[in-house]
């Protein structure tokens, strides 16, 4: 990571940690890159989002650079259209998950795939000094709201018709408000709508893929046959199946796994998780023959190592499923789709798609003012090892810092769930006390 870029992009609060001229800055030295580049632009619905576009899409102009802003649609969307029109890159003015104060910047190649470690850090070299062309070099700014729609048409051909399913979608509020509701209506489900909202306002407050609860309560008092929760800029994916049982990433990766391995499409019977994935989720894919990969945490990590195996499969406990047939990207309202799709197909409920065995996991973040001087604290690294020895084998500790936000990451992983709950719980007190201590 870089000073300005995290795990995903740069991401902080408007008008504090992103600032308009950091976003000028940002759009001027990608705009500086290569010579005349056409850039894409997309945002979710954040209150800050045309202002980030504008000072972004100026900086970008500045150096030469042609803008084609599509307005109001997912991360994906935009990975796809860059790819579809011949950009040389493609941007999405969004946070993600975090709250309506936050923003962020995250930026695709012509190929629709985040930019690397290696090119971000260049990327963020070239903010220190401004390029500015000639008059009659400055790029120029277009709109094509229109072009969501090819979006919105490739979605529909991924998928089989959904005649006679219910579904709850809960968006946010954010950047799939309108075409997730729209493509499982086209093909023939009935929606029930939470948060279907343009209310950048309230963005993932208290809805969405971190608040499935209400989802899975619609659901079931609907007689639904799924939810699927997204969050802001619609790259993540919870869901629940018709009896109200929330189902995460891991889940989720678990069910399309299996799915694509009887079809004969899962390549090399072999799919990409996180460090973070459940150990019950690993046993049980190894019973069916197929073999997991782990990467460190980060969806841009898991689809690397895609590319590297030439795999076709890979995602995140936290809802990032990456489908490399279809997309280059995290795609919320794609898997959730592919999900629907399966269940048409195999004729059978959710529920009987994902039934696993998971080993209990405790999972803790806590908020600190200084993340990078905990994580780094001698203290800390004595206590994980305590907890290590202390807990059965075959146990798992993982602490982390996160990579869009102020907060260490806590997850023990244990057989007996109490064991878990407590050790987690007491390396949640060190990290405590470590943050607050006087330097």
């Amino acid at each position: 990571m870089g000073v300005f870029f995290g795990t995903d992009g740069i991401r902080g609060k408007v008008n504090s940690d992103l600032t308009f001229d950091l976003a000028y800055k940002c759009g001027n030295a990608l705009g500086a890159s290569v010579s005349k580049p056409t850039i894409l632009i997309g945002q979710d619905t954040r209150v800050s989002g045309s202002l980030l576009t504008m000072a972004f899409a100026g900086g970008a102009m500045n150096a030469g650079a042609k803008i084609i802003d599509v307005g109001i649609c997912p991360t994906a969307c935009v990975a796809f259209l860059t790819r579809e029109v011949g950009a040389d890159f493609g941007v999405i003015i969004s946070a993600s998950h975090n709250p309506p104060e936050y923003n962020g910047i995250k930026i695709f190649d012509k190929n629709g795939l985040k930019l690397g470690d290696e090119k971000e850090n260049a990327l963020e070299r070239k903010f220190v000094h401004s390029v500015t062309v000639t008059p009659n070099n400055i790029g120029s700014y277009i709109q094509r709201y229109n072009l969501v729609r090819k979006y919105q048409k490739h979605l529909m051909s991924c998928c089989k018709q959904l005649v006679g399913k219910k579904v709850v979608i809960d968006a946010s509020n954010g950047a799939s408000y309108k075409i997730a509701p729209e493509v499982f209506e086209k093909l023939g489900a009935k929606v029930i709508k939470l948060s279907c909202k343009r209310d950048g306002a309230n963005i993932n407050n208290q809805c969405g893929s971190l608040y499935p609860d209400e989802m899975s309560k619609v659901v079931v008092e609907n007689n639904a046959d799924f939810g699927f929760a997204f969050d802001g800029d619609s790259d993540r994916i919870i869901a629940c199946d018709e009896k109200g049982n929330i189902l995460d990433g891991d889940m989720l990766l678990f069910a399309l796994a299996k799915y694509l391995k009887c079809q004969n499409k899962l390549k090399d019977n072999t799919v990409v998780g996180t460090r973070h994935t459940n150990i019950g989720i690993e046993r049980e894919l190894n019973r069916l023959g197929i073999e997991l990969e782990r990467t460190d945490i980060g969806d841009k990590y898991v689809l690397e190592r895609m590319e590297q195996k030439g795999l076709n499969l890979g995602g995140e406990k936290s809802g990032h499923i990456i489908m490399l047939d279809y997309a280059t990207t995290g795609d919320g309202v794609l898997s959730a789709l592919q999900i629907a799709t399966m269940s048409v197909e195999l004729n059978k409920p959710f529920s009987e798609l994902t039934k696993v065995k998971l080993c209990p996991q405790c999972n803790i973040d806590c908020k600190v003012k200084d993340k990078m001087r905990v994580i780094n604290s001698e203290r800390l690294t004595k206590k994980i090892s305590q907890e290590e020895k202390f807990l059965p084998k075959g146990s798992r500790i993982m602490v982390r810092v996160s990579g869009t936000e102020k907060k260490i990451r806590i997850m023990v992983e244990c057989e007996d769930e109490k064991l878990a709950n407590e050790s987690a719980k007491r390396i949640a007190d060190v990290v405590f006390n470590i943050d607050h201590k006087e330097i």
